[in-house]
């Protein structure tokens, strides 16, 4: 049976939230279940260097995102869970795939155009102000992480589309050159992890400092659902629920039969205090296992490692064969007596 290889990679610079479990979490889970798939998940500490230079941040992210993924349930017989600084091979293989980048195809990133345009509009003189080389060469470590694997498919939000036709396009110029050593990827796209609302009824995210963290303990959970916007409309009146944060959260995680019947709670003109007390009640009946779970590997960080190596073991026989192929190919070989 040819298992489709499926492969994401998560940033340890912060502390997983509602909206990673709904968007990338939830799922990645259910397919590290799934026979028919080749999963693999890793924590892409090199990546997190670009964005944060806060040593004791990456450490303890990477612990708190490696112990949320077991605490899920990650079935790591199936899946290979690995950090990308234990596959050295990456960077390696970041080296050759520069060497056939065009700078013009890193030009066009998003996040680096994003950079000069900041800089432009601010009346800078430099456009390049503040962009280091990891910033600028992102996309060929992402490739490289995609290809060592040669992934089949790679789940994205739509604003990562960019990075796995970059991916592709290197890949296809180096296999131009050397030979088909590559697969080229396929970009699937996650469609509702960017509607989960935080706090503020913007997008949950980081950048916005309007998260819900996954495994906050009760008292906080219900403290943060509490902080959560709302409009003027008394208890009573009726009230739009698509328009409505808290429901927009209730609804990533309730059953479509328990969603019909809170719409209808909705049009009866259910108050806010009812509201994020159901909320709070459900969000917290259906991860107080996971949070049990988490709260005990957290305080054994040594079988978290354990595991961690145990991937990268997995994941490095893999990537020191088809390096060596891929040395051979460029010519980069030990010369023989």
């Amino acid at each position: 049976m040819n298992k489709a290889t499926v492969l994401t990679g998560i940033t340890t610079t912060g502390t997983p939230h509602l909206g990673n479990y709904v968007g990338a979490i939830r799922p990645a889970i259910a397919a590290s279940k799934n026979a028919h798939v080749a999963p693999f998940y890793f924590l892409a500490d090199y990546h997190a260097l670009i964005k944060c230079q806060e040593p004791e941040r990456v450490r303890q992210s990477s612990l708190e995102i490696a112990a949320t993924w077991l605490a899920l349930g990650l079935d790591t017989s199936n899946a290979v869970f690995y950090r990308q600084s234990d596959v050295p091979e990456i960077l390696e293989l970041s080296w050759l795939l520069t060497c056939v980048t065009a700078k013009g195809l890193m030009n066009r990133a998003h996040a680096y155009k994003a950079a000069v345009a900041e800089n432009e509009e601010g009346g800078e003189n430099d456009p390049d102000k503040g962009v280091t080389m990891g910033l600028f060469s992102y996309p060929i470590l992402m490739a490289a992480d995609i290809l060592m694997f040669k992934a089949d498919k790679v789940p994205v939000g739509k604003d990562q589309i960019q990075h796995i036709e970059m991916a592709r396009d290197i890949a296809a110029r180096f296999n131009h050159i050397y030979g088909e050593h590559f697969t080229l990827p396929e970009a699937v796209i996650e469609e509702h992890g960017a509607t989960l609302l935080g706090l503020d009824g913007r997008k949950m995210s980081k950048s916005y400092n309007n998260t819900i963290p996954l495994f906050e303990p009760e008292k906080k959970l219900r403290k943060l659902i509490n902080k959560i916007k709302t409009n003027s409309l008394e208890p009573g009146e009726p009230k739009d629920p698509e328009t409505c944060t808290l429901f927009s959260i209730y609804r990533a995680f309730a059953t479509p039969a328990e969603v019909a019947e809170m719409r209808l709670r909705y049009a009866n003109g259910i108050g806010w205090g009812e509201m994020k007390q159901a909320l709070f009640e459900y969000i917290n009946d259906h991860i107080t296992p996971a949070r049990e779970r988490y709260e005990a590997l957290m305080q054994a960080p040594d079988h978290i490692e354990e595991q961690l190596q145990d991937g990268a073991q997995k994941a490095r026989a893999i990537s020191v064969p088809f390096l060596k192929a891929l040395r051979d190919a460029v010519g980069i070989a030990r010369i023989s007596a």
